[in-house]
């Protein structure tokens, strides 16, 4: 099974998202071919509500902490149904420093 795959089944167990985007952007910096160390994740859940972000993402990193010994990085955004109401269309990844300069 792949990180991607891994990452999405432990959060629809932990937080049973009503909306989930989780993508691989490995490909936009500087790492071998096939990597899967950068991702970019949006997780909308109820069990969100009352928490802080600082919060939220501690909650998924303590999901996570088995794959965090292999990431490098996670670009992370989480709502409740209301807030990504509000949200969904105006979050996007940057481009990585590294590659904007055609630096690898």
């Amino acid at each position: 099974m792949n990180m991607q795959d891994k990452i999405s089944n432990k959060i629809k167990e932990a937080f049973a998202p009503e909306y989930l985007r989780i993508d691989n952007e490995s490909h936009k910096h500087r790492s071998i071919p096939c990597a899967e160390t950068h991702f970019f994740m949006i997780i909308v859940s109820d069990d969100f509500i009352n928490q802080r972000p600082v919060k939220r993402h501690q909650n998924v990193y303590k999901v996570l902490c088995d794959e965090m010994n292999v990431i490098h990085a996670l670009s992370l955004h989480t709502y409740t149904k209301d807030e990504w109401q509000q949200q969904k269309n105006t979050i996007s990844s940057p481009q990585c420093m590294h590659k904007k300069n055609n630096v690898l």
